[in-house]
């Protein structure tokens, strides 16, 4: 069962959602989805209503309540917790239970949601464009979004390139992501976050346009090095890893020196994105306005 993990947006409330391939299916999390409909802003309170509701409805004798699925989502802390989620349908019927003028609006949203899964699946170009609105909304120039789609692409050929190398652990994954980034940046994942003073934010959606450039050569050059030599299992991927991380490293060393100025820079780009009431006067129709 492959299940990926995503952020949607509803009024510009972030709702975790999980794409389960197999069931072909969205998952909300019922505590985000509480939280917006009950106006509750803290995560402990939506937490707390979410908790009394479920056994007001279990009383009721709704047994999907009884049997809800937990899955491991990113918390606000960063971490990964075991969060009730629902699929559309269960969903509906807790929302029901739920007095809020914004019941109806969110259940146009999730249809929309799940017919946009749809489509992209037809036509993955979608992807693309979907991913450029939800930056575009929160408030990213278009140079750096355009920056970032093309960086997200890079490591989806990355990734598959490991899957075929025998490469499967998440663990895994993440270790030969910080030899790539040590190799470039002199720093792992954790250590650049640290130095941008992030703490749960992604350090990709905080690296400036260069940042993203480099790493993207890091890691579109260890794919083309992987598929010239061929590596088997984690030991001899780490290998390659660390060859497509020294030649961005290489391309780093060469603008510094003509810029004088280092690339890695502690500015974090949600820093300079506008606040999202402003971005709604933007110039720039993405097609979501008119399904909204």
């Amino acid at each position: 069962m492959s299940q990926t993990e995503q952020i949607k947006l509803f009024e510009s409330k972030q709702v975790r959602s999980v794409w389960d391939s197999e069931k072909e299916e969205w998952f909300f999390s019922i505590v985000d989805v509480c939280g917006i409909l009950t106006d509750q802003p803290n995560s402990d309170l939506a937490r707390n209503y979410w908790k009394v509701l479920k056994h007001r409805l279990i009383k009721e004798g709704y047994e999907p309540v009884t049997n809800c699925n937990q899955l491991k989502l990113t918390a606000q802390d960063g971490k990964q917790r075991l969060t009730d989620v629902a699929n559309a349908e269960s969903l509906f019927r807790i929302i029901q239970s739920i007095p809020s003028k914004k019941a109806e609006p969110f259940k146009r949203w999730m249809a929309q949601v799940a017919a946009e899964r749809l489509n992209q699946m037809q036509n993955p170009e979608l992807n693309f464009e979907q991913a450029f609105a939800d930056y575009k909304r929160l408030g990213y120039s278009d140079k750096w979004i355009n920056q970032r789609l093309q960086t997200i692409q890079a490591r989806k050929e990355l990734t598959d390139e490991w899957d075929r190398a025998g490469v499967t652990e998440k663990q895994q994954y993440a270790a030969l992501t910080d030899i790539i980034t040590k190799e470039w940046s002199g720093k792992t994942t954790r250590q650049y976050k640290d130095f941008k003073g992030l703490k749960k934010e992604s350090l990709r959606d905080n690296m400036t346009t260069l940042e993203l450039a480099l790493n993207m050569v890091a890691e579109a050059a260890t794919v083309e090095i992987s598929k010239a030599e061929n590596p088997k299992g984690f030991v001899q991927s780490a290998k390659v890893a660390h060859k497509g991380g020294k030649i961005a490293a290489q391309t780093r060393a060469q603008i510094e020196a003509q810029t004088g100025r280092s690339i890695v820079s502690p500015e974090r780009t949600s820093d300079y994105i506008l606040p999202v009431e402003d971005t709604e006067a933007l110039p720039f129709d993405d097609g979501e306005s008119k399904k909204e």
